[in-house]
């Protein structure tokens, strides 16, 4: 009898489903396996706080980075432009527009100056999926390129207001 009492005690004699494990979480009982609700709350707050962070830190870099990208396309416009206007004497007219810089314009008083291959080899549109603007002659220079921003209307400040070469 004495044997079998020691086999009782030691556990040798139990199924594996009735032993409590010997780890750090030993004082849980059978089926406590998981996460509490304070554990996982503490989780979301957490996410929720880096999530913050970043749309804090990264939403206005997208709209700084959209104006550069639209001024960085309007400078090579511009370049174009002035090629153009060294080849042919005169700046495309306002009728003939930007297009006058990938293909030659109809009409053309001497179409052999128009560069082989165009000016530009395709017009980007603005960050906002909207035509730059032409104007010639322009009001703040001998011709103006712009973009009227992200709400395509005149004027506007921040990502709204108006980029063009005269900045």
């Amino acid at each position: 009898m004495i044997a079998d009492t020691h086999f009782e005690r030691s556990g040798e004699g139990r199924s594996p489903a009735h032993t409590a494990p010997a780890s750090a979480g030993a004082h849980r009982t059978l089926g406590e396996d998981g996460f509490t609700l304070v554990e996982l709350m503490v989780v979301i707050v957490i996410l929720g706080l880096l999530a913050t962070i970043v749309a804090i830190n990264v939403l206005p870099a997208t709209g700084r980075a959209q104006s550069e990208k639209a001024r960085a396309d309007i400078a090579t416009i511009e370049q174009a432009l002035e090629m153009y206007r060294l080849d042919n004497l005169t700046y495309p007219s306002a009728t003939d527009g930007l297009q006058a810089l990938v293909a030659p314009p109809p009409g053309m008083s001497q179409p052999q100056r128009y560069r082989q291959g165009g000016y530009i080899k395709r017009l980007p549109d603005d960050p906002w999926g909207n035509p730059y603007r032409y104007a010639y002659p322009g009001r703040q220079g001998a011709f103006d390129v712009f973009s009227y921003g992200a709400d395509n209307k005149e004027g506007g400040e921040g990502e709204n207001a108006d980029i063009g070469t005269w900045q």
